[in-house]
């Protein structure tokens, strides 16, 4: 099925022509957009009309007599000071949406990117041998959406999990181990929760002993440098410790239904035999210098208290390497071998400036350039309602499996009313399908930049801007197209359109530009903004079009067509973030 143009590219297009025609020896940006007055607003006739010196609204009479209208612009009127308001013929609408409609490929018309390149998206970093907690919701969350809509244009995206599996506390760990045998089953005979209550023993075991004994601690240290210079036996207990903790991995991510493929779980272990080399290409060439005995990385523009230099420190003054030495060897990796066009970074906020410093330092080293970019999507904190980050009564933190199985309960309430028809297992089914999609949806629907405030009340809530009322609306098409029986879906061009189904429709053809947006600026909000503004005009066009007993039968097929591609591009946009859409609720 061949791709469809956009109303909004066929009247950009016809738009720039006419505005090459009246002024050739300009060019100007049509600059389109829907409006509240038309069904799109030009407003570039006023940049051109500066360019050229020219009265701006005798610049847009003019231009509107260039454009030809009939099969697509039905009327243009100038506005204001040389806005012009444009209006689609009905006819227009119907016919790129049955385009739309016919396309079988599950992309509803929708082109692939002309020149996808290759993106390497760094999301869901939990650490081994520590449970999941809150904080670590919206990595996995918005790293997933945001890898969803980039395949969809057409991108090449390649999932790293940089997991936390090196470092001095696997010294205690292991010697502990090493001590206390048998204490770890092997991970094949255990399941998540298991796993992570076995991890959790060992560690506060080690740690109380650790801390309390001077003779262990001198051993677990001299552990860790048995690990790091590749000791066989220490080697495999590490492992062990690896491989518990991607079993808990696996059924925390399961319940956030999100897949995670063990070839992209690549933590800091993995980057351990590169980061020698990295160190020394970046003092070979000059972008690294000895200070103190450290290999560090000044810039001019970074300073800390008393105005002195803020340094990224690649390797300490004892030889050993911390995260700046992984996170620029990361990158070798990614740019050399899995030849990225583009570098993602899904952390914290409170990580920008080591990431700032990193990107500069590849920058310097040659490693990063005009071909090959990165961008770190620092994310906001979750709070609680008390504006404060999220914590348990006790000011814990809140474990991610504690906060997934909530929002679950709280979700089977809401099905359990709306729902008299479904059993207990269905109920259950829907309640992790809608508790899980309400918790990603809130994260999602803000800005990454920005806290939000975690509202399991208003998370699942039939009313406003939520998952539950997407579903619903999709729940709710489903059920008259079931009601509809033999009468099938199929657009009328000849129709003349009510407002509410014109709004709808053009609405409905603007998908395909509001994800291909929403991937470039990285702003996975931009397309929940759309899918619920979709669902809201939905529910417009139901309220004032009856659809089953419209007063003709093809207006009755012409108004279950819009249904049914309502309900493909909600359920296609919520699959981009990663949510479901129930059959029934």
């Amino acid at each position: 099925m061949a791709s469809v143009t956009s109303l909004t590219d066929l009247v950009s297009k016809q738009l720039t022509s006419a505005l090459l025609a009246a002024r050739p020896e300009a060019s100007a940006d049509p600059l389109l957009r829907r409006s509240d007055r038309a069904d799109f607003q030009a407003n570039g006739i006023l940049a051109l009309a500066k360019k050229a010196k020219a009265n701006p609204r005798d610049l847009a009479t003019e231009v509107v007599s260039r454009i030809t209208t009939g099969d697509v612009i039905e009327d243009v009127e100038v506005s204001g000071p040389g806005f012009l308001n444009i209006t689609i013929a009905d006819r227009a609408v119907l016919t790129n949406l049955a385009a739309r409609y016919a396309d079988d490929t599950g992309r509803l018309g929708v082109p692939l990117a002309e020149n996808p390149g290759v993106t390497v998206i760094d999301y869901a970093q939990p650490n081994v041998a520590k449970e999941m907690h809150v904080g670590h919701l919206r990595s996995a969350v918005i790293g997933d959406a945001l890898r969803g809509m980039l395949d969809f244009t057409g991108e090449k995206t390649i999932g790293r999990h940089h997991i936390g599996d090196w470092g001095t506390q696997f010294g205690m760990l292991i010697q502990y181990l090493m001590e206390h045998p048998g204490e770890l089953a092997p991970a094949s005979e255990v399941d998540g929760e298991q796993a992570m209550s076995n991890l959790n023993r060992v560690y506060k075991a080690s740690r109380a002993l650790f801390d309390s004994d001077d003779a262990f601690k001198e051993r677990a240290r001299k552990r860790v440098v048995a690990l790091q210079s590749g000791d066989k036996e220490t080697l495999e207990l590490w492992q062990q410790f690896v491989d518990e903790s991607k079993v808990y991995f696996y059924s925390v991510f399961e319940k956030l239904d999100m897949e995670i493929r063990d070839d992209e779980i690549v933590g800091e272990s993995a980057y351990n035999e590169g980061m020698p080399e990295t160190a020394r290409l970046l003092e070979e060439k000059g972008v690294a210098e000895r200070s103190e005995g450290a290999l560090v990385v000044f810039f001019d523009d970074i300073r800390g208290k008393d105005d002195q230099p803020v340094p990224l420190i690649v390797q300490k003054a004892d030889g050993g390497f911390g995260y700046a030495a992984s996170d620029l060897t990361a990158i070798r990796d990614r740019v050399v071998g899995l030849h990225a066009t583009t570098l993602l970074y899904v952390v914290d906020v409170r990580q920008s400036l080591h990431f700032k410093m990193v990107f500069e330092t590849a920058r310097r080293a040659g490693w990063l350039n005009d071909d090959v970019t990165a961008h770190n999507m620092g994310y906001g904190t979750v709070l609680g309602a008390d504006g404060k980050p999220f914590k348990t009564r006790e000011g814990e933190t809140v474990r991610l499996e504690d906060l997934l199985d909530e929002a679950v309960q709280r979700a089977a309430e809401v099905v359990r009313e709306k729902a008299k028809d479904l059993t207990e297992e269905e109920i259950q089914e829907r309640a992790a399908q809608v508790g899980i999609g309400a918790v990603k949806y809130a994260d999602l629907s803000t800005s990454p930049s920005r806290d939000y405030k975690f509202d399991l009340d208003q998370m699942v809530s039939l009313n406003g801007d939520t998952s539950v009322y997407l579903q619903y609306a999709y729940a709710r098409i489903q059920s008259i197209l079931r009601k509809a029986g033999d009468v099938r879906p199929a657009a009328h061009p000849e129709l003349e359109l009510h407002e509410a189904e014109r709004a709808l429709g053009l609405h409905l053809d603007a998908f395909g530009d509001t994800v291909f947006e929403a991937a470039a600026e990285y702003a996975p909000h931009k397309l929940t903004a759309y899918l619920y503004q979709l669902a809201s005009l939905y529910t417009t066009f139901y309220d004032k079009c009856p659809v089953l007993k419209a007063d003709a039968p093809e207006r009755v097929e012409n108004r279950l067509f819009l249904c049914d591609l309502t309900a493909r591009t909600l359920t296609k946009g919520m699959a981009l973030l990663g949510i479901r859409t129930p059959e029934r609720l």
